[in-house]
This record gives structure tokens, sequence and C-alpha cells, in this order.
């Protein structure tokens, strides 16, 4: 009978409960799952309860990080359509765009992929097609469409928290100063075996960690109860370049969120009201199916929230080394695409997970020997 391995997962966010789920489905893995911050819980340092969250991916053909959104949805599109409980759906999905932002705007710079008529996306995507010019409103220059899907995150967290528990995981409260405090939190009383850094925004202070090139990049929203009858988001907005606008049905009742804006550094957790009413007048502008032509006024609001996106300048962070005598495998930064990117994310960190811990070339169970990064 093989050995077991006793590992924590630092972080209980999209990234960590992802992450912790598909190592939880090795038997020979021991996992527990340790976060000063829970589902259910609502703190600036904890960045999922916030998010959209959709797939509308903005990652650069043939990178890295393309290939994790690329190995994401399969998944994602399973849950969609045989695990209801899971909270997420497929919403038809419209993408405008102006050429005045796609070279010249943080916005446009940051969309730019998800902004071509010919994304690398476009093949997997369901119904992808470039709308006819006779579609576009006025000052759009091209556009596209495809189905995608939306997620409730307050039911999909506790989803995932719960698959985890069902494959004998644990999840503990617990505050980490240095990470290698984390190896003495596992749950069997030993020290771990190995600890999974997911800890997100709190990279930037953890001992042992403390990565500067982790910053906020904050996110303020308008969720609401009207609907918009699919996904939207164009390539700016004439109220600044750190402005964005967004619509998204959240599944099952979630409410449907109006975004936005992407302020790199600004740590602020509390709503902008002047933002707020920027958000909605932009949204109703691009879906006036939201209020039925009545305006901003006819907005249902259920509340307003901000969250820090946890981006990392030089990009996500997926790498392993060893501190003393414990190994550490490292899996933050995602910024703004911490949902779409997490299960391809979680299978690489799984890899170097198994690299320290495993014989070479010993499969992972449940996961494809090779990662799909023929984008």
């Amino acid at each position: 009978m093989a050995a077991t391995r006793n590992i924590v997962v630092l972080g209980a966010g999209v990234t960590g409960l992802t992450t912790a789920l598909l190592l939880s489905q090795n038997p020979k893995n021991r996992v527990t799952i340790v976060a000063k911050h829970m589902p259910g819980d609502f703190d600036i340092e904890y960045a999922s309860p916030w998010a959209g969250a959709n797939y509308m991916p903005v990652s650069v053909r043939g990178t890295e990080a393309a290939a994790s959104d690329r190995n994401t949805w399969p998944e994602l599109d399973r849950l969609a359509r045989d695990v209801p409980e899971a909270g997420i759906h497929y919403q038809e999905t419209v993408i405008y765009a102006r050429n005045r932002d796609i070279k010249d705007t943080t916005t446009g710079k940051w969309f730019a992929e998800l902004l071509s008529t010919k994304p690398w996306f476009h093949d997997i995507l369901p119904n992808f097609s470039v709308l006819p010019k006779d579609e576009l409103p006025p000052g759009v220059d091209s556009g596209t469409r495809f189905i995608s899907v939306c997620i409730n995150v307050a039911l999909y967290l506790p989803w995932l928290a719960g698959q985890c528990l069902k494959n004998g995981a644990t999840l503990k409260r617990g505050i980490a100063k240095h990470i290698l405090d984390a190896a003495d939190l596992h749950a069997s009383g030993k020290k771990a075996d190995l600890v999974v850094n997911c800890t997100g925004l709190l990279a930037s202070r953890l001992g042992g960690v403390e990565d500067k090139t982790v910053i906020p990049a904050r996110g303020q929203i308008v969720l609401v109860r009207n609907e918009p009858g699919k996904m939207m988001t164009i390539s700016g907005t004439d109220d600044g370049e750190e402005e964005v606008t967004y619509i998204m049905q959240r599944a099952a009742g979630g409410g449907t969120i109006l975004g936005g804006c992407y302020q790199k550094g600004n740590w602020e957790s509390q709503p902008d009201p002047n933002l707020a009413l920027r958000i909605m007048k932009r949204s109703v502008e691009l879906c006036p199916q939201l209020t039925n032509g009545k305006g901003i006024e006819a907005l249902d609001v259920i509340r307003h929230g901000v969250g820090l996106r946890p981006l990392r300048i030089d990009g996500v962070r997926l790498e392993k080394e060893r501190l003393q005598d414990v190994w550490i495998v490292h899996n933050y930064g995602h910024g703004g695409f911490g949902y779409q990117s997490s299960y391809g994310c979680a299978q690489t960190a799984i890899r170097l997970a198994e690299e320290a811990l495993s014989s070479e070339g010993e499969d992972i169970k449940g996961l494809p020997r090779d990662l799909n990064v023929d984008i």
C-alpha cells in the first residue's frame, strides 16, 4: 500500500479550493485546507466572493496563461451541463470593440485577445461568430458572439468546499505568518510533506514569500435583480482608462453583476458612489434590456461591492521550491482570471507537487499526462 502524503493547501479562494479538490482525488493524499477566510465570508482580503465570475479569456495566444484557460474550459463546461448544484450556467456572450480603445487604453490592452475577431478560444467556445456590421451599435467597430458560462460564486465556492470534504479533505481556520508555519497546521497533527501556497493577494505579506510584485487591481461592481438576457462587455469607456463596462447574470438567482473598474495598486475597500453611478449609466446604455429602456432609475440594486483582484505583475507564480525540509508549491497571482484558469493552474500545481513528492514519471490519478498547450 502506497504511503500517504500530508499536504496543506494555504488559502480557500477558488484557486486553493480547486487545487485541494484535485489533490484530494488521489487517495494517497491527506489534504488539509487552512485559511483565514472561508466560503461564506466577505472580507476585502478575500477576492473570490466578489468575482463575477465568468469565462472570458484575456490571456494571450501561445502563453502558459492561455494553456491554463484552455484546460479549464472542459470542466466548467461539464459542470454547467451536468452539475446544476455547482451554480454555473451557459450564457450567450457579446463582445464589442472600438478601434480607438484597442491599442491606446488600459482596458484595450488588457482585453486585446478577447476583442480579437479570431481569438485563440474561437474553436472551443460554442457558436463563435463575428457580428455583422448591421448588428453593431453606434461607435462600435467590431464584435463577436459565443456561448460561455457565468458562475454564481455564492453557490460555487461552498460546492467546491463540499467536494473537498466528500473526498476526505479537512477545512480549518488558521493564519500562517510564515509559509513554513503552514506545515505545522495539518489536521493530523503531523508536519506536512508539502504546502501549496494559494494565498492570492496575501502572498505580498506572507513571511518566506513577501512577493512585492503582487498588487491589488481594484474592481467595483453593482449587483442588481434586473436581467440582461446576455453577457456583455466593451473595449473601453469615455470615463477614464481604469474604468470598464461588463454585464453578467449569475446562475441560479445570483443576480446580475454590473462592472466596473481595473485600478492597479488601489487598496480602497469602500464603494465610490460616483463610480457606481457611472457603472449603472454605462450598463443601461450598453444593454437597454436591463431596464426596458427606462434608465438607471429602474435598476433594482441588491448591493454595491468592491473586490481586490490579486494581480502579479510578473504573471501567475506556478513553481516549486524547497524551504528547509518542506516542499512548497506556489499557485497565486491570478488577477481577474482566477476562475477561468482555475483547473488548468491546479493541474500544473499538482504536477509540480508530484515532481516534488513522487518517483519520476508517476501519473497523477484522474488527470491527463500532458497539458494541452497547442493553442
